[in-house]
């Protein structure tokens, strides 16, 4: 018989079964209510718990301008909060008897929000005992933040009054949204590059962020660096402030002039590639014009006629044709496999037979497609190779996230030899800049490689790295391609039509009276969103590029406008725009010599006042006005040096006299600078009455000075 009774076993173990069972749906329920009905109290408590190791953020380098003028940089903002729990009922008695005049001070530093509604809200969080209540919901400039914490309580230490902060670097571009899209941006709440060059140079912008350990040494935290934070490195880039606003400026008023909708300009140096503008305006919904999105970079356009001087460089370039050759235009309407081509005038009759360099200066359409469709169209790929040849459909690896390589498509044959990518009217109408989607930036990069002698630059935006002044890499200015993009002979001719073009062409407007000007201008219909060319109210992207001086290249420029409706011009409206660019470009190089400035009235010995003559033969000598030699002193034996002047015929005469501080000084002659100093060093009180040289001094020269007594000086001009 087994010794186990069930009867009585069985019982406890049900008993502690249904215990245990109980005990589970306990744990279960305090977890789900924990979960649910408490969590937003233990959430509280868990984004208060110090951590054992903190990151130290570093400060974010900054982007310069060409001459090292600041573009942006990173200044602290804040934000501050309150912990209604720290300095128990002390500061709770304190924060009782002073929040009218904290509430009060908030309101006199933040006037948006009323003091009722800064005490309405503090209540709140002094009510929950909350341990971060926001005092305010934005982040606010270091000017703001001082001003907070002179207010009671917020004036106390963090443990004994409760007010906190955490800081932020924020993103400031101290000449405002110039270069905006090129610079680029941060979004501001993640302290993360957003665009732009910010964005590309971010790891070095960035710099490297450090580690603090903290450990709670008798209730307060200490704080041991374990790694120090590295800052950032600044960037110095190409652009230059002052013509970029410039260019900017012209943008925008012709943009205003015309009801445009975008512009763009880009400025570029001739010899290194270095970008000095960059503008990328586009028409807000409020009517503003702002920089939007970086489109001379990333935006993919027909380009126009543009082009056509790609085209009649290839044709010369291989020899097919020269600049003798002539072409029959007809009435400025022709057939074209199909098709009609038209010139801009063919309702005036067309421009009949023209030579080659001709076609390039009234931009004329048939002449154009004409000399490449009867020399190429054939083999339309020896064309496109030779476009490839000169360097217009590279890739430039511009360091920005977002832009795109120009798109020329290359011919393509079946194994029938039947073209799979080409029609007839192809070659014709990319000849003179359809057919091709390429960036304004890669359109300037070809003009300045014609400036250049063929030579094409890489477009540069960033000179070189620095850290604490010092430079730590430098990025020199670089070749797309090792070669030339064309014969040097030609190059050298498309100079000059290039110049014609301006001279005695379309481009007239964009030209200067005081340099000369090269360039080409473009006028094409878009299409946009798939709505083709002939729906709706056309738009045309016009287009102007060029380089100045015309016989020594400095400066490549391109202008884009696009504009709704006509009247539409290249050259009447993007030139305006590139000539206002060049000569403000120009003015602020060029320099006279001061001998252009003289004449028969010409006083070219200044009149120069007695005094501190070691000062005065200085500023003499940089003038390159003579000064007598037989006077001596230098810095070495002293300064100042005391003597009286006399403007002779042809230098300036110097004489040293003597100054004794134990009588009145003659001050006579002197600026007030000089007098004041002399006189008060002999222990008089001076007053001045007009202005100029000493004409008068109502202490006798020579005489013992009595300390303290008051001395008039008169000057007159």
């Amino acid at each position: 018989m087994s010794k186990f009774d069930s009867k009585n076993v069985m019982p406890r173990y049900f008993a502690i079964a249904v215990v245990f069972t109980i005990l589970g749906c306990a744990v279960i329920g305090k977890a789900l209510y924990i979960m649910s009905a408490k969590k937003s109290y233990w959430m509280e408590v868990a984004a208060r718990q110090k951590r054992d190791s903190v990151c130290v953020m570093p400060n974010r380098g900054n982007i310069l301008s060409c001459d090292g003028q600041l573009m942006a940089s990173s200044i602290p903002e804040y934000k501050i909060y309150m912990d209604f729990q720290a300095g128990g009922a002390k500061k709770d008695t304190m924060w009782m008897d002073s929040v009218d005049l904290i509430c009060e001070g908030l309101h006199r530093i933040f006037p948006t929000k009323s003091v009722e509604q800064f005490k309405e809200d503090l209540e709140k969080g002094h009510k929950k005992m909350s341990r971060n209540w926001a005092i305010w919901n934005k982040r606010i400039d270091y000017n703001t933040f001082v001003e907070v914490k002179k207010l009671p309580i917020f004036r106390q230490s963090q443990y004994k009054g409760g007010f906190y902060y955490t800081e932020f670097n924020a993103r400031r571009r101290p000449f405002g949204s110039l270069a905006q899209r090129t610079v680029g941006d941060l979004f501001g709440a993640k302290d993360s590059a957003r665009c732009g060059l910010e964005l590309s140079y971010d790891s070095i912008l960035r710099g490297t962020t450090g580690l603090t350990h903290r450990r709670k040494v008798l209730n307060k935290y200490m704080n041991i660096l374990i790694a120090p934070p590295v800052d950032g490195a600044d960037i110095v880039t190409t652009i230059d402030v002052y013509m970029q606003d410039l260019a900017e400026k012209a943008v925008v008023d012709e943009l205003k002039e015309i009801n445009g909708e975008l512009g763009v300009a880009v400025l570029m140096e001739v010899k290194t590639g270095d970008i000095k503008a960059i503008v990328n305006m586009t028409r807000c919904a409020d009517g503003q014009y702002r920089e939007v999105k970086n489109n001379a970079v990333s935006d993919l356009r027909e380009p126009g006629s543009v082009f056509k001087t790609a085209s009649i460089l290839v044709a010369l370039d291989d020899g097919v044709v020269d600049t003798t050759y002539r072409v029959d235009t007809g009435s400025g309407v022709w057939p074209m496999h199909g098709r009609e081509m038209k010139d801009h005038n063919w309702r005036r009759g067309g421009y009949q037979v023209i030579s080659l360099p001709r076609s390039l200066e009234v931009s004329s359409n048939i002449g154009v497609s004409r000399i490449i469709d009867e020399h190429y169209g054939n083999h339309p790929e020896k064309f496109v190779e030779g476009i490839y040849r000169t360097g217009l459909a590279s890739d430039l690896h511009l360091p920005f996230v977002g832009s795109t390589k120009p798109r020329i498509r290359m011919p393509e044959k079946n194994s029938r030899g039947q073209y799979l990518n080409w029609s007839k009217t192809a070659l014709a109408w990319m000849s003179i800049g359809y057919e091709t989607q390429i960036p304004p930036i890669s359109t300037v990069t070809f003009y300045n490689a014609i400036a250049n002698d063929g030579i094409m630059m890489r477009p540069r935006f960033v000179k070189e790295i620095q850290k604490n002044g010092e430079t730590i890499v430098e990025f020199p200015p670089e070749k797309v391609m090792e070669r030339r993009i064309a014969k040097l002979s030609t190059v050298k001719t498309m100079q000059t039509i290039l110049e014609h073009v301006v001279s005695q062409g379309l481009g007239k407007k964009a030209g200067s009276k005081l340099f000369k000007v090269a360039g080409k201008t473009g006028t094409a219909q878009i299409a946009e969103d798939g709505a083709g060319y002939h729906s709706g109210t056309m738009k045309y992207w016009l287009s102007f590029a060029g380089f100045f001086p015309a016989d020594n290249p400095r400066y490549s420029c391109i202008v884009c406008l696009k504009k709704s409706g006509l009247p539409a011009s290249g050259g009447g409206m993007s030139g305006v725009v590139f000539h206002e660019i060049a000569e403000g470009v120009m003015a602020r190089l060029l320099k006279f010599d001061v001998a252009d400035a003289q004449d028969t009235t010409s006083i070219l010995v200044p009149d120069v006042k007695n005094g501190n003559i070691l000062a005065a033969d200085y500023v003499l000598s940089q003038l390159g006005v003579k000064t007598n030699q037989n006077w001596t002193g230098s810095y070495a034996t002293g300064n100042p040096i005391w003597g009286t002047t006399d403007r002779r015929p042809q230098q300036v005469a110097l004489t040293t006299m003597t100054v004794n501080n134990h009588t009145v000084p003659d001050v006579r002659g002197m600026g007030a600078r000089d007098a004041v100093y002399l006189l008060e060093q002999s222990g008089l009180k001076v007053q001045i009455k007009g202005c100029g040289k000493v004409v008068k001094q109502s202490a006798v020269p020579g005489t013992v000075p009595h300390k303290g007594s008051l001395c008039e000086i008169i000057l007159e001009n």
